[in-house]
């Protein structure tokens, strides 16, 4: 059996807050160690992020679509928008590159989603948008 939840917000930074805090709430049937929570919210967070900043620049007239399924212990979170496209999705998955060079912190969201996830995979199409798809197990010990 799955369970499922989906949200649609304004690409706003002030809406990632609510979206991580969803997200976690979410997840709370699993029964997650405190640290599951805090990088699932970490995770969440930088890949909404991406979405708002990157895939919209910022553009609050825009939506982002976050979709999460639980099946057993498989958390699959989907972050989607309908922006501009990775060009080199290869070259964003490398530590330190950015698009927006004068942005503080910038360049380390995929690679710690990546880290602290069980499988990342980024689908993208110039001016179509971008997909990325997150899973991370739940362990029950």
């Amino acid at each position: 059996m799955t369970n499922e939840m989906s949200l649609s917000f304004s690409a706003t930074l002030e809406n990632e807050p609510f979206v991580r805090t969803c997200i976690a709430s979410f997840v709370v049937c699993l029964n997650p160690t405190v640290d599951e929570i805090v990088e699932i919210k970490t995770i969440v967070g930088e890949a909404v992020s991406n979405a708002i900043i990157h895939g919209y620049n910022g553009d609050k007239g825009c939506l982002v679509k976050v979709k999460a399924y639980i099946e057993d212990d498989l958390l699959t979170i989907y972050v989607i928008d309908k922006g501009q496209g990775i060009q080199d999705i290869e070259k964003a998955r490398q530590p330190m590159f950015t698009s927006k060079k004068e942005l503080e912190h910038a360049g380390m969201g995929l690679s710690i989603i990546e880290a602290l996830c069980d499988e990342m995979t980024i689908e993208s199409s110039l001016e179509l948008g971008t997909q990325l798809i997150m899973k991370k197990r739940i362990v029950h010990e």
